[in-house]
């Protein structure tokens, strides 16, 4: 009952967000996440994410994620991966190849928890030109934890900016709050609203997300 009252607290808060924009569409996204340990440093992964719009009336989006993380010391992680992408485009899932670079840096400051992602990103299609793609995401997470299954509050802000035919441009910008909880040892699950603003054709359009994620790690 304490995990149901704090989501609804969070929908709450930001509701009045949501109904401000007569072109704010609700979508719900959900990640799962596996990751195995390889030793104390090197870490793979496995992702795959699922998307619905139009109200989370259609089925618009799918993503399939596998890497490799190496955690230099207790501040810096790289590594890099491969993603392929099917994405609904004029009634068809259109197709995209996406290896990439990435590399986060982690700060701990009286209990609260920074990390920034940086992330570069070959895009490869079959029915547009090929582009790269910078993305930054930064998140803070609190140090106060509630229940037996520390539920924690986290804010996150991510830049993703395309460039293609030497032209940089920011074309979406993702705001997160929510909440990290422990369900078991080895699996973590988060819960977060999303406020989305992507540039298409010009003009900035708003979503608003509800996001579920669940990490597994053995």
């Amino acid at each position: 009952m304490k995990i149901i009252f704090i989501i609804i607290a969070i929908v709450c808060i930001f509701c009045p967000i949501s109904q401000a924009y007569d072109d704010g569409d609700f979508q719900i996204w959900n990640t799962d996440v596996e990751e195995f340990k390889i030793n104390d440093s090197l870490k793979g992964t496995f992702e795959e994410e699922f998307r619905w719009g139009d109200n989370a009336r259609e089925f618009f989006y799918q993503h399939y994620d596998v890497g490799l993380v190496y955690l230099l010391n207790k501040t810096i992680s790289f590594g890099g991966g491969y993603r392929q992408v099917y994405e609904l485009k004029k009634g068809k899932f259109k197709e995209e190849n996406e290896p990439y670079l990435v590399g986060t840096f982690f700060a701990d400051i009286k209990g609260f928890a920074f990390d920034s992602r940086n992330r570069f990103e070959y895009r490869n299609f079959d029915y547009q030109k090929d582009s790269w793609r910078y993305r930054n995401k930064f998140t803070l997470k609190f140090p106060w934890k509630f229940t037996k299954l520390d539920i924690s509050p986290f804010v996150s802000d991510e830049l993703l900016i395309g460039i293609s035919n030497r032209i940089t441009e920011l074309n979406q910008n993702r705001a997160y709050a929510g909440l990290g909880l422990n369900i078991i040892n080895n699996i973590k699950a988060e819960l977060y609203y999303l406020f989305l603003n992507t540039k298409s054709s010009g003009n900035w359009v708003k979503s608003n997300v509800f996001g579920t994620k669940v990490k597994v790690s053995f």
